[in-house]
């Protein structure tokens, strides 16, 4: 494996390790500090609030857990599988973002309940927004570098790309 793979690999590993690490301790933290003593950080724009849900991100689709759960794991095993493929550093940093966000959700829901339906803690509030928790962030944020950069490398294809003229 030459040096680049290795380097891609290795950095979308540690950034979903330090995205899960950050996740579980995060959540733990939530469910013994939070459940009786919601937290008011910024008044009215930012509280600690502990929940769970059953769906998807932001507590999207919580009649579907198993879908959700099914999603994380084929994620995580797409992502497992190329991880050491050559790329970018900000796209390996953005796939481990994402990967270590999926991982976090999966682990509570096989962790909080019955097969692959548990629960996901969620504590963030910020009042205007569902409740989510950093796997969730993690998971969004993510996938709207893997979009920037799409854009950006398209842009970039376009502006590298012959003129096309007519004659």
């Amino acid at each position: 494996m030459d040096a680049a793979r290795r380097r891609g690999g290795l950095t979308l590993w540690i950034t979903a390790a330090i995205v899960l690490v950050c996740d579980r301790l995060t959540k733990l933290w939530a469910e013994h500090a939070l459940p009786d003593h919601p937290r008011d950080v910024i008044d009215g724009i930012l509280a600690f609030r502990y929940t769970t849900n059953s769906g998807g991100a932001f507590s999207v689709g919580d009649r579907a857990p198993l879908v959700f759960a099914i999603a994380a794991i084929v994620v995580c095993a797409a992502i497992a599988v190329t991880s050491f493929r050559a790329r970018p550093t900000a796209h390996a940093i953005a796939l481990g973002l994402v990967l270590g966000g999926a991982a976090g959700n999966l682990i509570d829901r096989i962790a909080r309940g019955p097969g692959l339906s548990g629960r996901v803690i969620d504590f963030v509030d910020l009042h205007v927004w569902p409740v989510f928790n950093v796997a969730d962030a993690s998971i969004v944020v993510g996938a709207a570098l893997l979009v920037l950069l799409a854009v950006r490398e398209g842009a970039t294809a376009r502006d590298r790309a012959p003129a096309d003229h007519d004659g």
